[in-house]
């Protein structure tokens, strides 16, 4: 497959500083808005915690049995910013490298990674949405969050939407793609 140009070692060493600011920033955030509290509460998920107004939406869950967001809820927040590390450093290293053919299979490497990553939020969702307890004062049909939209649920209007963290990684593949496509040296 030849050799990255240059200009496509550049464009890999900016997908790879990507990723790393990447962890800096909320990946993934939900945005509750009732009568009772018009300015919304929020949950910032970061790959390696959560912020935001937790403790008043894990009180708000419990009526309909939900279980408690927290960080220990969440293994993948003890281990993921370590993933991306992992994955800023290699892509900086494809780079280096300039090899179009280990350039393809981290790509697709990379590519797995993400769905995997989407995958797992879904699977998060699904489960605290669907495994309601019996027992709860205020009884509603399982449900399934959206990653990415909104639902309503008795009075509350949520919006899941990702945040500027997944728009660095978003950035990061784009870059890797682009270079794959159109990143080829000119002679070897």
């Amino acid at each position: 497959m030849g050799r990255i140009s240059f200009k496509g070692m550049i464009g890999l060493m900016i997908a790879g500083l990507s990723f790393a600011v990447s962890i800096f920033f909320p990946w993934w955030a939900l945005r509750l808005i009732a009568p009772q509290y018009k300015e919304g509460l929020y949950m910032w998920v970061y790959p390696y915690k959560m912020e935001g107004d937790i403790d008043i939406i894990n009180g708000l869950n419990h009526y309909i049995g939900m279980e408690k967001f927290s960080e220990a809820s969440f293994p993948e927040l003890g281990f993921l910013a370590y993933i991306v590390g992992a994955v800023a450093l290699l892509t900086i290293i494809v780079a280096l490298i300039r090899n179009r053919t280990l350039l393809a299979v981290w790509t697709g490497i990379v590519l797995v990674l993400a769905a995997v990553g989407i995958y797992d939020i879904y699977r998060w969702l699904h489960a605290f949405g669907t495994n309601l307890s019996p027992n709860a004062p205020i009884e509603i049909e399982p449900f399934t969050p959206p990653i990415f939209g909104t639902n309503q649920l008795a009075n509350f209007e949520t919006f899941s939407f990702f945040s500027y963290g997944t728009g660095f990684v978003g950035l990061g593949i784009l870059l890797l793609l682009l270079v794959l496509w159109k990143g080829k040296a000119n002679h070897d």
